[in-house]
């Protein structure tokens, strides 16, 4: 398929389509608020605050959508059926999230500073699509995701109304128009200003359980604002809870990563630990790893993935049956650092996408990992409050 640039963004699309892409940079997105509910929804009790009404208002009026090439047949549905073929030529078993639009860093916008934002708007784009409670409070109701400067200007008021303070105070409760690189406190924070039960977990080394990746650009022995232990609160927290004093089981990994394949036999057993962890978080312990070769679609929302210097979305992981009686295990992952073109024409032609999505254990080699996710529903009076304290669940890799 013939490509050309477009001349505004400098993002690679298909000729048929630059017209088109080329107008959207122009395209009037303000709608007059006409329901104040909406901006109720999202005005947060607090006493300290600054935000008003009005300027509530006037953001989810004048807020844009955020620019991206929309993949026609999806790259979920497309990578299912890349999947699904899989299964015709080995026993494996694969949980994917639904609905995920993939957004790509721009090298005249956001290369280098932007992937956290950009894994907030895949996890946004799947919360519009499947779960009409978050469908209705995000970004004012307006039903679609903002350009980075607007979720930046929501992040401002999310600490405005006194989400995350220690995190607040390290931006200087400022944000919008820079180029500052976030990290998973702040994907927390932005979410549970909506009212999202947004969680946080620490993967790391006993040693590094003091220095967590609370504040983008931390690395161990580094100390950083830290905020509170940890507190059991959502379905997903109690497993964690409960499985942090168990015994794994052992799993012989081999995968694909940029076209180099390994294992991590005589390696440490840590990778495994949050590994084990997404496996039980998508198949929310009703999927078995044993059984017939299939595909299946979660209802989990995607993970935001964090490790020092870069985040991703996890969008579903892939156990294979191996004929030695060991689990080779895959992490199935969307990178904003990835031309989104370039995955819809690996997924269509079913060539090279493992290189681009599948990453396997012996890849998590950081000493560091930290995962947001999304639990259903939306909090409201007291544990609304609660939510503005960022609280993490640390897990001994």
């Amino acid at each position: 398929m013939e490509s050309s640039a477009c001349p505004f963004c400098h993002l690679s699309v298909p000729s048929s389509e630059l017209q088109w892409h080329a107008n959207s940079h122009f395209e009037n997105e303000d709608e007059e608020v006409k329901d104040l509910e909406l901006v109720n929804q999202i005005q947060i009790a607090s006493s300290s605050g600054s935000t008003d009404v009005d300027s509530i208002s006037s953001l989810i009026a004048l807020q844009t959508r955020s620019n991206f090439y929309h993949v026609k047949d999806s790259l979920i549905s497309l990578l299912r059926n890349c999947l699904e073929q899989e299964t015709q030529h080995n026993s494996s078993v694969t949980i994917l999230s639904g609905y995920v639009d993939h957004f790509q860093s721009l090298p005249s916008v956001d290369v280098g500073w932007g992937c956290g934002w950009r894994n907030i708007q895949m996890l946004s784009s799947h919360l519009l699509a499947h779960r009409q409670e978050a469908r209705q409070v995000l970004f004012g109701g307006s039903g679609f995701v903002p350009d980075i400067a607007f979720l930046q200007r929501w992040l401002e008021i999310a600490w405005e109304r006194g989400f995350d303070p220690p995190g607040a105070q390290h931006f200087n409760y400022k944000i919008y128009g820079s180029n500052h690189r976030i990290g998973t406190t702040e994907c927390a924070s932005l979410f549970r200003s909506f009212g999202l039960r947004a969680r946080v977990v620490d993967f790391g080394l006993k040693e590094s359980q003091p220095f967590y990746l609370s504040v983008p650009g931390s690395t161990l022995g580094q100390p950083v604002m830290k905020r509170n232990a940890i507190q059991v609160s959502g379905p997903m927290d109690r497993y964690v809870h409960q499985q942090q004093g168990s015994k794994k089981q052992k799993h012989s990994c081999e995968s694909l990563d940029n076209g180099r394949s390994g294992n991590s036999k005589g390696k440490s057993e840590g990778p495994h630990i949050l590994v084990d962890w997404v496996w039980n978080y998508f198949s929310d312990k009703w999927l078995t790893i044993s059984g017939s070769s299939r595909v299946v679609i979660s209802d989990k929302a995607p993970l935001y993935f964090q490790h020092d210097g870069h985040s991703r979305t996890i969008v579903g992981i892939q156990v294979k049956h191996q004929q030695n009686g060991m689990h080779q295990f895959n992490l199935l992952i969307l990178d904003p650092s990835d031309g989104t073109i370039a995955l819809e024409r690996s997924l269509k032609k079913n060539v090279g996408w493992q290189k681009l999505i599948k990453r396997g254990v012996h890849t998590l080699n950081k000493p560091q990992y930290q995962l947001c996710y999304i639990d259903p529903g939306i909090a409201s009076g007291e544990e609304l409050k609660q939510l503005k304290t960022i609280n993490s669940i640390f897990i001994k890799l």
